[in-house]
C-alpha cells in the first residue's frame, strides 16, 4: 500500500508549498511556477536525500534564500507578474550555488532534469536540419513547406539565408540570383499548379470547401517545395533538455559553417539566462568546450586524410530508392528469444539456443504471440523487436530526407547536399505546361552550384533545391522500423516519403518472410486525393466542436 501523507507541514508552509506543487500531501505531484534551474538542481539534490521533495524545496531554497536566492529568481512567476530581466540576473548571481549542488549530486544525466522551449526564427532550412540531427533529449518542431507559402518577400526580398562567406566572393551574385530565380520559379507556377490538379481533384459534394481547399494547397506545395533552395528561411521550436542544448551547442561551435557558429553563439547566450548551470561547459572559452574542439578537429582531420587515400575510385551509384545492405541472419531467432525472456525464468543465451532448434511453425507461433492482439499502429511492440538490426542506404530528394529525419529512434547520416544524383519531379508536374519551367530552374541551380562547389563545397549546399536527390543511411532495429514504415506510409504522406517506407517495408519482409506478421499497418496502395481525408476528418471534428 502506498503512503500518501508522510510529511507535516504548518499551515504557513502549507501555503508556500501550494504555489510550487500541484498537492501538498499525495505521493505524486508536479511541480509548477519554478524556473528550469531550480527544478534541475531540486531534483539533484533529491537523488541523495532522505526527505521528500517538499521537504528539500523548503529547507535547502527556501529557506536558504541568501544563497539559493529562491525568492528573487521565482519573483512573482506564480502571480503570472514574474520580471524576466531580474530573475535573469538573480539566476546569474546565485550560480556558484546551483553549479555546486548539480556537480556535488549528480551526473552527467542530471542534465536531462531541466529545459527549455526555444524558438529559432529565420534560420536555413539546412541549419534545421544540423540542430534535428541532435538525437536524444530534444523534441523539434520545424515549419511545414506542405501547409505554408513560401514566397512570400519581406522589404522587397525572398527569404533565404544570405550566407556570409557566399557574400563576400566572387559568388554572391551567382548565388542571389540562382535563389531569386528559383523562388520566382516557385511562386509563378502555383496558381497554374492550383488549377492542373483542381481538374483531377474533383470536389465531392460530401466534402466541405474548407477542408478540400487545405488538401487542395497541400498537394500543390507538395508538388513545388522541390523548388525551394536548402538556404530557404523557416522557423522552428525546439523543446530540449539541459543535456540536448549542451550538446548541441558544442557542436554548433565547431562547425565550419558561419550560421551553425552563429546559432551556437545566441543559443549559449539565450539559454545562459534560464538555465546557466545546465550548458555552462558548452561556453565557448570553457575547458571542457576546448577539449571537445581538440577532438572534433583531431578527428575530423585524420578521416579526411584516411578518406583521401582508401576511397575505391569507382562509379558512384546514383540509383534512387532505399536498398537494405546490411542485417542479421539470425534475427528472427533473436527476437523469439527476446520475446520469451520476461515470461521465463531461462537466460536469453539458453532461449537463443533453444529458439534455433525449434521448427519454423513453433518459432513462428512465438512471433505470432509478439503481435496477434495489435489492432492498429500506435499499439508499439514489446522491445524484443529491438534484437534485429537494419542498415539502409537511401538516394532520395532533400524534402524526403527532411521528412524521414525527424525519426529519432535510430541512426542516420548524411553526405553533402549536392546535384551529383539527378532530381524528382512529381508526376502531377510531368507532362503539364509547368514541367519546362520547373526542370529548367532546376538545371539553373546545378550549373550554380557546380560553380560554387569547386571551391565552397559546404557553402554551396545553401543553393541546392530541395528536388536534388542526396544520399544517407539509416540503421534501424526492427521495433523502430515497424513505427516509421507503418507511420509514413499512410495515405495522408508525400508520396515521396511514402515509397521510401513502403520500400523498406517490402525489403525487410523479402529477406525475413517471418516479419511480415510485424507490418501488418503498413499501406501499400497509392492515392491521388493525398490529404484529402485527413483534412475531412479535421473538419468534421472541428465542426462537432463548434455544435457542442
Amino acid at each position: 500500500m502506498l503512503l500518501d501523507h508522510y510529511e507535516e507541514f504548518t499551515e504557513a508552509q502549507l501555503k508556500i508549498l501550494e504555489k510550487y506543487v500541484t498537492n501538498t500531501s499525495g505521493h505524486v505531484f508536479v511541480l509548477r511556477n519554478l524556473p528550469e534551474v531550480i527544478k534541475g538542481a531540486l531534483f539533484s539534490r533529491y537523488s541523495r536525500s532522505n526527505l521528500g521533495l517538499r521537504s528539500l524545496l523548503l529547507k535547502e531554497f527556501i529557506s536558504n534564500d541568501d544563497e539559493a536566492a529562491f525568492s528573487s529568481i521565482v519573483g512573482n512567476a506564480a502571480s503570472g507578474t514574474d520580471d524576466s530581466t531580474n530573475q535573469s540576473l538573480s539566476i546569474q548571481k546565485a550560480q556558484n550555488f546551483y553549479d555546486r549542488i548539480l556537480d556535488g549530486y549528480g551526473d552527467d544525466s542530471i542534465g536531462e532534469l531541466g529545459g527549455a522551449h526555444v524558438a529559432l526564427e529565420n534560420v536555413s532550412m539546412l541549419a534545421a536540419k544540423f540542430i534535428e540531427d541532435s538525437r536524444i533529449g530534444g523534441s523539434p518542431l520545424e515549419k511545414s513547406t506542405r501547409y505554408v507559402y513560401f514566397d512570400q518577400k519581406v522589404n522587397g526580398e525572398y527569404l533565404f539565408y544570405r550566407e556570409p562567406v557566399l557574400m563576400t566572393s566572387a559568388y554572391r551574385n551567382l548565388y542571389i540570383q540562382t535563389s531569386n530565380m528559383l523562388f520566382d520559379t516557385y511562386a509563378k507556377l502555383i496558381p497554374p499548379m492550383t488549377a492542373i490538379i483542381e481538374k483531377t481533384m474533383v470536389q465531392s459534394s460530401s466534402v466541405s470547401k474548407v477542408a478540400y481547399t487545405a488538401a487542395l494547397r497541400a498537394k500543390v506545395l507538395d508538388c513545388l517545395r522541390g523548388l525551394l533552395p536548402a538556404g530557404t528561411l523557416t522557423n522552428m521550436g525546439v523543446y530540449g533538455n539541459g543535456r540536448f542544448f549542451d550538446q548541441l551547442i558544442h557542436k554548433l561551435h565547431v562547425s565550419n559553417l558561419v550560421e551553425m557558429q552563429d546559432l551556437g553563439k545566441r543559443l549559449y547566450d539565450e539559454l545562459a539566462k534560464v538555465m546557466p548551470s545546465f550548458i555552462r561547459r558548452a561556453e565557448i572559452n570553457h575547458h571542457t568546450h576546448e577539449k571537445y574542439v581538440e577532438f572534433s578537429e583531431t578527428m575530423s582531420s585524420e578521416l579526411n586524410l584516411v578518406a583521401e587515400h582508401n576511397i575505391p575510385l569507382v562509379k558512384k551509384r546514383t540509383e534512387a530508392g532505399a536498398r537494405l545492405i546490411d542485417f542479421d541472419i539470425d534475427a528472427p531467432i533473436k527476437v523469439a528469444a527476446a520475446l520469451l525472456f520476461s515470461h521465463s525464468d531461462r537466460s536469453l543465451f539458453d532461449l537463443a539456443n533453444h529458439c534455433r532448434s525449434l521448427p519454423e511453425e513453433e518459432l513462428a507461433r512465438i512471433l505470432d504471440a509478439g503481435c496477434v492482439a495489435r489492432e492498429n499502429r500506435r499499439q508499439k511492440s514489446p522491445r524484443a523487436l529491438e534484437f534485429a538490426n537494419f542498415t539502409f542506404e537511401i538516394v532520395a530528394d532533400f524534402g524526403v530526407y527532411r521528412d524521414l529525419h525527424r525519426h529519432r529512434m535510430l541512426t542516420q547520416e548524411r553526405q553533402f547536399l549536392c546535384c551529383d544524383y539527378g532530381f524528382y519531379v512529381p508526376p502531377e508536374i510531368v507532362g503539364t505546361e509547368c514541367e519546362s519551367e520547373y526542370m529548367e530552374a532546376l538545371y539553373e541551380a546545378k550549373a550554380a552550384y557546380d560553380t560554387i562547389a569547386v571551391e565552397l563545397p559546404e557553402e554551396a549546399q545553401y543553393i541546392v533545391p530541395m528536388a536534388y536527390n542526396i544520399r544517407w543511411y539509416f540503421q534501424v532495429n526492427l521495433r523502430a522500423l515497424q513505427w516509421l514504415c507503418e507511420l509514413r506510409s499512410s495515405a495522408a504522406g508525400h508520396p515521396g516519403y511514402r515509397l521510401v517506407a513502403q520500400s523498406m517495408a517490402k525489403q525487410v519482409i523479402q529477406a525475413f518472410p517471418a516479419f511480415e506478421r510485424f507490418f501488418k499497418f503498413v499501406d501499400y496502395e497509392g492515392y491521388e486525393l493525398g490529404r484529402l481525408d485527413q483534412e475531412v476528418r479535421k473538419e468534421e471534428k472541428r465542426m462537432a466542436r463548434e455544435a457542442t
